[in-house]
């Protein structure tokens, strides 16, 4: 019983430590996150778009040069300067663009440099409710949150000028960019060297530029392909060990890149080994922008971070030098992911276009090998029963059924412990002295009984990783986003946001915006389910004769109640769930077993002065 004793303490002090971790640094960001996001909506709704603190691109040292470190060459006409702030339409009606319009995209290309600078997601929204501003993924870089991608050259006195970020590019062929449709750019410098770039895109979130140059001058030309994706500002957050939010790529040996934002602020660049293959860009909770550079071609990818001017963080690669023969052409193939992180769209990528590792774009974690099956498990489900919600509690019930025949060995191991219960306390009371000759004579009971004293703590081990897999799920998975179960759930991967600090709705005030304790009076029905449930299963068992295991035991259902009320619904009702089919499987071993449950007596004890001793 030692051993039980050391778990519980062991369990009750990683509780204590996961709530106010949860409740002190995760629940404060998130709050952020939603304000951001309420402040987000009423900017777009109102003025149509962002506001800059300064207007004006990138600074001079942007552009990916050859020399040692990447350190770059000035580019005329992108430093930062002090204009008047601009709102997003105004920044858009500044250049000449073509639009996109695509089943799941709106926006348009600029053609001052051939940027994509303006992408909406049709099918996104900043809230739950329908009629909010739909997601900006790709803003003009004169608004504060400027994000855009580009592509280009670098040459030398002999080449002329090579596209770049201020190009002036002509429209050649095509209106609207969509599907099948593609639209073609041209640029020839003084020298003779043309360069038609066309853009396609598919019905989903990928881009294909396709460069054509063709050398009419009399002598060979050695240029280098340059690709970025920057970011104006510094980018909001969660900040949560369990995602990554910031720079990623796959490259080279070193596979599977992360970089946080505050990690490349500290070092100013990361300069990961060149690569032959392989992908790289920014990626959010929920969105991505990333670049895949032409196969088969070494590159040196570099995450950067520039304080002169406006604030940026920048994903680029540079190519090694592609040589052009006099009267030849040569072409260049770079692919854009621009969108939402749906599963099924990214795999299709990686399959379809040999992008090496591209599911790593959606942070899987640790428990991918168990995060992704249960995701596809749950998506199925979704499918067949139309609501994520329902697809949850039958995930569980398929859970239940794969561990099935170890709970059952669990169960019945407990129900055993519970017979020979006044051994055990006969062992007690004969070597009270002698806690060494205490722990012989129990271990040989337990050894000639059969049992395994740890058999019950079985089910909630096999349980947590199963828990933390799902949580994942919910939480990085678009899917679950803005996903509804019934009644007031109308976002699985949100909070319940109803309190019983309020009357759940009937008093007219919100409890959270109580300053400090807050964020502990949200709580809601299924936090409280799942408590109750919780407390229920608990006390199927003998109250523990320790007083500090009896503590425990009476203690961690409310902790927990307290603690998941912060995490999202889905997960809850998945805890609630669970809770209750394994109240029913161990009361039905129970009683097959001959074994008491103690649910009863265990209720009438809780409120005598002492409670009754396990007999």
């Amino acid at each position: 019983m030692e051993n039980n004793r050391n778990l519980l303490i062991t369990i009750a002090l990683s509780v204590v430590v996961l709530t106010l971790w949860q409740v002190f640094y995760v629940n404060p960001r998130v709050e952020a996150q939603r304000e951001a996001a309420r402040i987000e909506a009423e900017r777009s709704g109102e003025t149509g778009g962002q506001t800059a603190g300064q207007q004006g691109a990138a600074g001079p040292s942007d552009l990916p040069s050859a020399g040692s470190g990447q350190e770059g060459a000035a580019i005329p006409g992108t430093s930062a300067s002090n204009q008047a702030p601009a709102t997003r339409t105004e920044a858009l009606a500044t250049a000449q663009r073509v639009r996109i319009d695509t089943p799941r995209l709106s926006g348009s290309i600029n053609l001052s440099g051939a940027r994509l600078d303006d992408l909406l997601l049709k099918e996104y929204h900043v809230t739950v409710d329908e009629d909010s501003p739909n997601i900006e993924l790709l803003n003009p870089s004169a608004v504060a949150n400027g994000y855009y991608v580009e592509v280009g050259y670098t040459g030398s006195a002999a080449t002329g000028a090579v596209p770049g970020p201020d190009t002036a590019w002509t429209l050649e062929e095509g209106s609207v960019l969509s599907p099948g449709n593609p639209v073609t750019l041209s640029f020839t410098n003084e020298r003779g060297l043309t360069f038609l770039r066309t853009f396609s895109v598919d019905e989903n979130y990928l881009f294909t530029i396709t460069d054509t140059i063709r050398n009419a001058a009399g002598e060979p030309v050695e240029i280098r392909n340059y690709g970025r994706t920057t970011r104006m500002g510094h980018p909001q957050t969660a900040g949560i060990y369990i995602l990554h939010e910031g720079f990623i790529g796959v490259l080279g040996e070193e596979g599977l890149q992360e970089v946080n934002y505050s990690a490349a602020e500290e070092d100013g660049e990361v300069i990961p080994g060149k690569s032959a293959d392989g992908w790289l860009g920014m990626t959010d909770k929920y969105w991505a922008v990333t670049m895949v550079p032409r196969a088969g071609e070494e590159f040196q990818p570099r995450f950067a971070y520039f304080p002169d001017g406006r604030e940026r963080f920048q994903a680029d690669y540079l190519t090694d030098p592609l040589t052009v023969a006099p009267g030849g052409e040569a072409k260049v193939e770079t692919l854009v992911f621009a969108g939402a992180k749906v599963v099924h769209v990214v795999d299709s990528y990686e399959e379809q276009h040999g992008i090496r590792q591209f599911e790593l774009l959606i942070d899987w974690g640790w428990f991918y090998f168990i995060t992704k099956p249960m995701f596809y498990l749950i998506d199925w489900l979704f499918r067949l029963f139309g609501n994520f919600g329902v697809a949850i509690l039958m995930t569980t019930v398929i859970v239940k059924l794969i561990f099935f025949p170890l709970a059952n060995k669990s169960y019945k191991s407990m129900a055993n412990m519970k017979m020979v219960q006044p051994a055990l306390m006969e062992i007690r009371e004969k070597y009270a002295d002698d806690k060494m000759k205490q722990q012989q004579a129990m271990m040989e009971l337990y050894k000639k009984e059969k049992i395994n004293p740890l058999a019950g703590c079985w089910p909630i081990l096999i349980q947590i990783p199963v828990f933390f897999a799902l949580y994942k799920v919910l939480y990085v998975t678009i899917e679950m986003r803005h996903a509804p179960f019934f009644g007031w759930i109308q976002d699985l991967s949100a909070p319940d946001p109803t309190t019983i600090f309020n009357l759940f709705g009937l008093l007219p005030y919100d409890p959270s915006q109580i300053p400090v304790v807050g964020h502990f009076l949200m709580l809601g029905v299924w936090p409280i389910i799942m408590g109750i449930t919780m407390f229920l299963q608990m006390r199927m068992n003998p109250t523990p004769p320790d007083p500090t295991q009896a503590m425990i035991f009476t203690w961690m259902p409310v902790i927990f109640t307290f603690m998941l009320a912060t995490f999202p619904a889905g997960l809850v009702i998945y805890w609630a769930w669970n809770n209750l089919l394994s109240i029913l499987q161990q009361g039905v071993i129970m009683k097959r077993q001959g074994a008491k449950i103690e649910l009863w007596d265990n209720l009438v004890n809780l409120f005598r002065r002492k409670p009754k001793p396990a007999e």
